[in-house]
């Protein structure tokens, strides 16, 4: 079977294959043999990583699966009960534990409503929830992430003077008044929730996997689906204001363009959004759609699309990164397909010490043998400067 690393290593070989013959055809006109040579790099490549979210997804279904094989319990009484000792020892047992253990844990974790049994999580633990967070989605990579002690409600004051200048004062002369425009954008927190997940309650007490790494891994993967979705195209109602939603509409694509871009389409989009924001401006849209945009040529034929040659770093269209974020629609009948601009502006706050992870030993699932696990986080966000995004919208027929 083949490996990520094998494939990533395939990857980084065809990218410095197309690579390589875009510098080779410098400003002459392409071939079709030279089309059809570059659009079978960028075909290999998209089915490459294809492959290896497939390969990702199929390790999730192997550690679920690891639960329906017991193994030996961990020595874990007589441990020293550091944080993430009491951590793993609250996720195997609940609060059936000896006094000092319940004792130590205590003082490792802090309590948030006791008659419930939930702990806020020590920093280690949460450490890993934030890491998940940005390992997910695409808007946590590109977006400004502000930590808030407090969830108290916020007004964040905006003011764009992308169209303000001075002037010259002859001598003597009294200057003008221009005044700033000031306004305010909101930035509330909402509190979300992984939602419940049931395991064997024999398995997790039993088993020798790392049980803090598999539960806060799955409850922060579902947390942070949500998230990227509501900060990606959130309504601001009861959730967060997605970028897309708060975002312009930079250009919209003539009558016949329902699924489809073109290289003029994304130059128009590029230069909808004022020069103060294209530094380190960059493009984002689905994967689905990037299959089609890699393919795209400019006016004389060469592919504005180059491939990233080293991993982690990103691709680049039309001299831009591009962000993939799953979230943005696929390209449809009025759909905001993709977006261009600095992702920075917009802003994510989390609340400090707001993680919280509780296990549940009702009867709900304990007549199932059964154990429950919930996670929460707090978290908002919002576009604070409007007009350093806009997107590409896609004609209605």
């Amino acid at each position: 079977m083949v490996t990520i690393q094998q494939l990533r290593e395939k990857i980084a070989n065809l990218a410095t294959q197309a690579n390589h013959l875009l510098a080779e055809k410098g400003d002459q006109i392409w071939s079709p043999e030279d089309q059809a040579k570059f659009d079978g790099f960028t075909n290999e490549i998209n089915a490459a990583r294809q492959q290896i979210t497939n390969v990702e997804k199929m390790r999730e279904l192997e550690a679920d699966k690891f639960f329906q094989n017991p193994a030996q319990k961990k020595p874990e009484d007589g441990v020293e009960v550091t944080a993430l000792v009491a951590c793993a020892l609250y996720l195997r047992n609940g609060m059936n534990l000896s006094a000092d253990q319940a004792a130590q844990i205590r003082n490792v974790m802090s309590t948030t409503t006791g008659s419930e049994g939930g702990f806020t999580v020590p920093t280690e633990v949460a450490s890993m929830v934030i890491e998940r967070l940005k390992a997910y989605g695409g808007m946590r990579e590109v977006a400004t992430v502000m930590p808030t002690v407090t969830g108290d409600p916020m007004n964040w004051p905006t003011s764009d003077g992308t169209g303000e200048e001075g002037e010259i004062v002859s001598e003597n002369a009294q200057t003008n008044v221009l005044d700033v425009s000031f306004g305010t954008v909101g930035l509330p927190v909402f509190n979300y929730s992984s939602k419940a997940v049931a395991l064997p309650l024999q398995l997790i007490q039993d088993s020798a996997i790392d049980v803090v790494t598999f539960v806060v891994n799955r409850l922060a993967v579902r947390i942070a689906r949500i998230q990227n979705r509501h900060y990606t195209v959130g309504t601001g109602t009861g959730q967060p204001l997605g970028m897309l939603t708060v975002a312009g509409v930079g250009k919209v694509a003539p009558t016949g363009q329902s699924l489809t871009v073109t290289y003029d389409d994304l130059v128009d989009l590029k230069h909808a959004v004022n020069r103060a924001y294209r530094k380190g401006a960059k493009y984002m849209m689905n994967d689905t759609t990037v299959q089609g945009v890699s393919k795209i040529k400019d006016t004389v034929g060469r592919p504005i699309w180059i491939p990233a040659i080293t991993e982690g770093a990103p691709d680049m269209l039309n001299g831009h990164a591009v962000t993939i974020n799953d979230d943005v629609p696929v390209m449809a009948a009025n759909a905001k397909s993709i977006a261009f601009g600095d992702f920075s502006q917009y802003t994510i706050r989390d609340v400090k010490n707001s993680t919280i992870m509780r296990r549940f030993d009702d009867s709900a699932f304990g007549l199932k043998g059964q154990a429950g696990f919930c996670g929460w986080t707090r978290s908002g966000g919002n576009l604070l400067e409007p007009a350093a995004v806009k997107v590409f919208q896609n004609s209605a027929t």
